[in-house]
């Protein structure tokens, strides 16, 4: 069987306020394997933001436990998990966070330089990414100079810099049209061929075809479809 690389056990997340208790996830139960490509859909509001968030350590669960890569992720204090995440877990968002003022080559870049890889092999790494997506020829070009199919590719390419064990996407494609929708499935198709792990969460239900699982996230429990 393939490997275990990413699982929750009853994962609760709950807000309190003032004179309200909101409970968004109540005892979510996943087990993401290794290579596979899994998608979790649900409307706006269902919390898959929130179930996002909590399996890359961006935010904790207010009960519930989460094992990435054999470790209890949240025994780790805030330092620990900034260093996990910068090292075994890449990124991509709905508004794709490139910084405007550096160009495609240096935002890719950027989490390797972070994470103390040379400037030389950082921009190496990062034009054979910007290669291997198809935007050679946009190098130097600053984000409000690509299209929104274009951002999405450097904000993934940015996200494998650091050559990640687990690639977290949040609603990529809620900004794109049809075809650049397609572009961009296809992109992950190819990133799952090649061995990769994903988890998708979004609101377009067509997505979840091209899926190795299929879940649903309603009134705060996840069902398989």
């Amino acid at each position: 069987m393939s490997e275990v690389i990413l699982k929750t056990e009853n994962l609760v997340k709950t807000y309190y306020l003032q004179q309200e208790t909101i409970e968004v996830l109540r005892g979510i139960e996943l087990e993401v394997k290794k290579g596979s490509f899994v998608v979790i859909f649900g409307p706006s509001g269902s919390g898959k933001s929130t179930l996002l968030n909590i399996l890359g350590s961006l935010d904790r669960p207010s009960e519930g436990k989460v094992y990435f890569d054999s470790i209890d992720l949240f025994s780790y204090d805030d330092n620990g998990l900034s260093e996990i995440r910068n090292k075994k877990i890449g990124f991509v968002f709905q508004f794709h966070h490139l910084l405007g003022e550096f160009s495609c080559l240096e935002n890719i870049a950027m989490p390797a330089l972070i994470n103390g890889t040379s400037p030389k092999k950082a921009f190496k790494q990062a034009s054979i990414l910007l290669e291997k997506f198809g935007m050679a020829d946009k190098v130097n070009r600053l984000p409000d100079e690509l299209s929104g199919g274009e951002k999405q590719r450097v904000a993934i390419a940015r996200a494998l810099i650091n050559d990640p064990l687990l690639l977290l996407a949040d609603e990529p494609s809620g900004n794109l049209d049809e075809e650049n929708t397609n572009k961009l499935l296809e992109v992950f198709i190819n990133l799952k061929n090649e061995g990769r792990t994903i988890v998708l969460v979004t609101h377009a239900l067509d997505i979840a075809r091209v899926a190795s699982q299929a879940f649903k996230l309603k009134e705060g429990r996840l069902y398989a479809l």
